[in-house]
């Protein structure tokens, strides 16, 4: 692999989590802020870290996929130094933008852990990046963020074998499985305004055929805000209280909207809807994350390669292909693209009902 190239350093953003019990109220502030949450809310949500001695595993598990980049990077001869920032816990963006300016990057390519577009998982990070970049100074290295990878060859291919590994696990005949696709629910007028929805039916389907599944469907988990502002639906619980009326009793949760198993994951999943599976007789399966899986890696490398050499002919054939919607992915990223919802903005000037949990 040649040096020749324009970036000299590889950036990975992540939402960041708390790391010990002292850090969960700073942390879930910070996830909060500019959106009037009451404090006895935010306390709320922090029993949810309580449980798991006031750890969010997102931070472990961006070193442990930080690691498997670096290793995957230098056995393709990629010598290019990569950082980490998140948006709401350290290492925190604007600090390491700062490193960077120290240690003299002029230019670096973004990845952030999210593969679909809404203005929660892209647009703002576009803007964390802007950010980060101005409190930096002059200085500040160019940043540009890789676009959405949900329907990357490598993301379909690991995400398929978590699905896989999950039924394997169900002691039952593929009709006779359920299974759910899950995803972080979002505002509806948020989802209006972009591609969200679509990418992960998009996703979902396609796994589902590979897995020769007939009973799916996408739902939605974590859904945070006022009652009064309609959110993507149906639920995880209420869908699991709707397949058991239906007589069915094995189920998979596959949470393909995520990268990791983060706070989200490990409490609406395996503590409530495990919970509920439970009280209702369902047997239930959970699939991973991409997490650090080798196909999942070796997407992201093949994504570097192709911006550090785009002219390369050694870069043309990797994990270049798009599974679907080909012609939307030309759109993705240009100005003005998932926008801030209407609904949003109201959450921005309102108590809600619930604080993110990651």
């Amino acid at each position: 692999m040649t040096d020749n190239h324009e970036y000299d350093a590889i950036l990975v953003i992540s939402f960041g989590g708390p790391e010990g019990p002292d850090d969960v109220m700073p942390f879930l502030r910070n996830v909060v802020r500019g959106r009037n949450v009451p404090e006895e809310r935010l306390r709320e949500v922090a029993h949810h870290y309580d449980l798991f001695g006031g750890i969010s595993p997102i931070n472990e598990q961006t070193r442990k996929l930080i690691a498997a980049l670096n290793d995957e990077l230098h056995r393709s001869g990629i010598k290019l130094p990569v950082y980490w920032g998140n948006r709401n816990w350290h290492p925190m963006l604007e600090n390491t933008v700062s490193e960077m300016v120290a240690d003299g990057i002029k230019s670096a390519l973004a990845i952030a852990t999210a593969g679909y577009s809404s203005y929660s998982s892209c647009r703002q990070y576009l803007q964390d990046i802007d950010r980060a970049r101005a409190a930096a100074g002059p200085d500040a290295p160019r940043i540009e963020k890789i676009k959405p990878f949900y329907n990357r060859a490598g993301f379909i291919d690991a995400n398929f074998d978590r699905l896989r590994d999950a039924l394997s696990r169900i002691d039952a005949a593929p009709e006779d499985v359920h299974v759910a696709f899950t995803a972080h629910s979002i505002p509806v007028s948020m989802a209006n305004g972009c591609l969200y929805r679509a990418q992960l039916q998009g996703l979902a389907s396609r796994l589902a055929e590979r897995a020769s599944i007939s009973d799916w469907q996408l739902v939605f988990q974590s859904r945070s805000g006022p009652p009064s502002i309609p959110w993507l639906e149906p639920d995880i619980n209420d869908h699991l209280k709707e397949i058991h009326k239906s007589g069915k009793k094995h189920v998979v949760i596959s949470p393909i909207g995520f990268v990791s198993d983060h706070m989200e994951v490990i409490y609406d999943l395996d503590v409530e809807a495990a919970q509920l599976c439970s009280e209702l007789g369902i047997k239930l399966a959970r699939a991973e994350t991409v997490g650090v899986h080798p196909s999942f890696i070796g997407m992201l490398r093949g994504i570097i390669e192709q911006h550090l050499n785009p002219s390369s002919p050694q870069t043309k054939g990797i994990d270049s292909s798009y599974c679907f919607d080909e012609k939307v992915e030309a759109e993705f990223c240009h100005d003005g693209c998932c926008p801030l919802s209407v609904d949003q903005e109201r959450m921005r000037e309102r108590p809600t009902d619930r604080a993110g949990t990651h």
